[in-house]
C-alpha cells in the first residue's frame, strides 16, 4: 500500500500490513510511511474517477505522447521533465523503462483493440520516477510501490531488500495504466466484488501487454504479475500468480503467504482491502487463464478480445456472476465452442455462467 492511494497501488494492503509486523525496524518504518498519508491521494483519485475527462491531458497531435518526469527523491509530483515523445534514451534506466513500458501499453491497446490511449482520445501518458515518501519524522524513505492517481503514473525505487525499482516490470505498468482505461469505460466501483473485478481486469491487460510485447503464447506464459519488482528469494515468485492464486509467495520472512483464493468457496468476505479487492481478484484471474489456455494461441487475440468487450459493457457495480455471464455472451459471438470454454473456465472457479444457444 502507498501513501498516495492504498487501493490503486500495485502492492496490495495485505502485503504492507504484513510488513508492519516485521521484526526489521527499517522495514516497519517504510511500511508505516507508505500508509500514513493515504487520505491525500484517495481524494484526488475519487475526483479523477468522477470526472476523468476534466483532468486528462491530450496529445496535440492525437497520437502517442509520453511525458516522463523525475521527482529527484522527493514526494512532489510531477517533478522535472526528464524525457518526452521523440527524444531518445537518457542515462537513467528508470526513466527509459517507464517511458518504454508506457509506450508498449499504448501500442498494445492501439494495435489489438484500436484504442487511442487510455481514454480512446489521445490522452497523454504522464509518469514520474524516483518518488519517495515522507515518514512524518523529517525523513524520506523509499516508495515500495507504483500507482496510478487518475492523471499520471508514479514509481518508487524500492528498498533493495524486498522490492526493486517498480519501472522494471512491464505488466505492472500495463496493470496501472489499465486502471486509467477502466475509468473511461466500465468505471467499476472500487469495493467488494466489483472492486475485485477492477483489479482483475487491470491484471488481465497488464499481463497481456507483456505477452503481446514478448510474443508469449497462452500455454507458455508464466502468468505472474510483478516478478521483476521483487528482490529474488526462493519464497517469492511475484506479487500475484494469475494461474495459481495463493502461491505467488509462500512463507516468506517479510511477505508471509499469498492470501488470494482460487475458488468462490474461499471468497474473502471481510472489510479489509476495501472488501477484498486485491484478495478476491484471484478468482476471476484464474478463470481468465483457464479460458485463455483452452482457447489457445495468443491470449490477447481471443480471450483478450472477449474480456475487453466485456470490460466496456460492465455496470459500475458488478458481481462475479454478472461478469461471467457477460463474458460468455461476448464469447458467443465467436461460436458455441468459445462460449462453452469461457463458461467452463468460470465454473472451474465456482461461478456459474449459462451458455445460451
Amino acid at each position: 500500500m502507498c501513501q498516495r492511494d492504498p487501493i490503486r497501488c500495485i502492492i496490495p494492503p495485505y502485503i504492507t500490513e504484513r510488513l508492519l509486523r516485521s521484526d526489521d525496524a527499517e522495514v516497519r518504518a517504510r511500511a508505516e510511511a507508505n500508509i500514513t498519508a493515504a487520505a491525500n491521494m484517495r481524494a484526488a483519485r475519487a475526483r479523477a474517477r468522477t470526472a476523468p475527462s476534466l483532468i486528462a491531458p491530450r496529445s496535440p497531435t492525437g497520437g502517442k505522447r509520453r511525458l516522463l518526469y523525475d521527482a529527484n527523491k522527493s514526494d512532489k509530483l510531477p517533478g522535472v521533465l526528464a524525457r518526452s515523445e521523440g527524444q531518445g534514451p537518457v542515462s537513467d534506466p528508470a526513466v527509459n523503462e517507464a517511458f518504454d513500458h508506457a509506450g508498449a501499453t499504448y501500442d498494445f491497446y492501439d494495435a489489438v483493440f484500436k484504442r487511442n490511449s487510455l481514454d480512446g482520445d489521445g490522452m497523454t501518458l504522464v509518469g514520474t520516477v524516483h518518488l519517495v515518501e515522507a515518514n512524518g519524522r523529517g525523513r524520506f524513505v523509499p516508495l515500495d510501490n507504483a500507482f496510478w492517481d487518475g492523471r499520471q503514473m508514479a514509481y518508487g525505487d524500492g528498498d533493495g531488500v524486498i522490492f526493486q525499482r517498480f519501472t522494471r516490470s512491464l505488466d505492472v505498468v500495463g496493470h496501472e495504466l489499465t486502471h486509467g482505461v477502466q475509468s473511461f469505460t466500465s468505471n467499476l466501483e472500487y469495493e467488494g466484488q466489483s472492486g475485485a473485478l477492477n483489479e482483475h481486469f487491470a491484471d488481465v491487460f497488464g499481463v497481456l501487454v507483456r505477452q503481446w510485447k514478448n510474443g508469449e503464447k497462452a500455454n507458455r506464459a508464466d502468468w505472474l504479475i510483478g516478478k521483476e519488482v521483487l528482490v529474488g528469494a526462493p519464497t517469492r515468485r511475484g506479487v500475484r500468480d494469475m494461474e495459481h492464486p495463493g502461491t505467488a509467495f509462500m512463507r516468506d520472512p517479510y511477505l508471509g503467504t499469498d492470501p488470494q483464493p482460487a475458488h468462490m468457496s474461499k471468497l474473502y468476505e471481510g472489510q479489509s482491502d476495501n472488501g477484498g479487492v486485491h484478495i478476491n481478484s484471484g478468482i476471476p484471474n484464474r478463470a481468465f487463464v483457464l479460458a485463455a489456455k483452452t482457447l489457445g494461441a495468443n491470449a490477447w487475440d481471443v480471450a483478450g478480445r472477449i474480456w475487453y468487450d466485456t470490460m466496456l459493457r460492465l455496470p459500475k457495480r458488478c458481481e462475479f456472476h454478472e461478469c461471467a455471464e457477460l463474458c460468455v455472451q461476448m464469447a458467443s459471438a465467436l461460436g458455441a465452442d468459445a462460449a462453452r470454454a469461457v463458461s467452463a473456465a468460470w465454473a472451474n472457479v465456482g461461478v456459474a455462467a449459462k451458455v445460451y444457444a
